[in-house]
């Protein structure tokens, strides 16, 4: 049986970068902590978000990512990725994030989270890709064809996470509105997001321009 872990805890601060356009500062440079850190619905302590009006909250509290995706990525852009480089606050071993349903809950350490919504490439992530060496040309466009964003995660119960501790998959919805497939609607397949009303879980923002959507086709 596999085990599904936290292989790495990561933070960043917000750091001046004129590549980060359009406010010129960033916090997408995550690296791991060593020991335990607490999270509550904001976030893991120490972690920062430059732009706040697209970043953080209660619904983008916790950014995961797996590290099979990260080696994946590496492969491809020949050269390493560490663990936190695509700005996320956890990265995983032994779990298909991207087939995790919205409104799934782990318990992780002593906190309990829950899967809420996916995270959509922004110019940011491209500037941050050419600065570490990747050919950032198309950069978004090809993060988006891969279909698999991970997800951003809400803080059900506060509590204190590190690296090693176990992801406990302790409730499951019973509908299929993945990650994977709420990115595609989000992105490519435009005609999926009448699907996502069945994930209440959603970010009410989401679930409003689902049901605008869906009541125009």
């Amino acid at each position: 049986m596999v085990t599904a872990e936290v292989l790495s805890v990561n933070v960043g601060k917000i750091a001046a970068a004129s590549w980060a356009t359009p406010l010129g500062v960033t916090a997408i440079d995550k690296r791991p902590l060593t020991g335990r850190v607490a999270v509550g619905p904001l976030g893991v302590a120490g972690d920062h978000q430059a732009d706040t009006r697209d970043h953080g909250g209660v619904d983008q509290a916790v950014y995961a990512f797996a590290r099979e995706d990260l080696d994946v990525w590496a492969t491809r852009v020949g050269r390493d990725i560490s663990n936190g480089m695509f700005g996320e606050n956890l990265t995983t071993l032994g779990i298909d994030l991207n087939e995790a349903v919205i409104g799934e809950r782990w318990r992780v350490g002593s906190a309990v989270l829950e899967v809420a919504s996916v995270r959509i490439p922004c110019n940011v992530f491209k500037g941050w890709m050419d600065v570490n060496r990747v050919q950032a040309a198309g950069w978004v466009k090809r993060f988006t064809a891969e279909g698999r964003p991970g997800p951003y995660l809400r803080v059900v119960e506060s509590g204190e996470i590190g690296a090693g501790d176990l992801i406990d998959v302790v409730d499951r919805p019973g509908h299929d509105v993945t990650v994977g497939l709420c990115f595609r609607a989000l992105t490519t397949e435009r005609e999926l997001l009448p699907r996502l009303l069945a994930a209440p879980a959603l970010p009410a923002e989401i679930m409003t321009a689902v049901e605008q959507y869906a009541a125009q086709h």
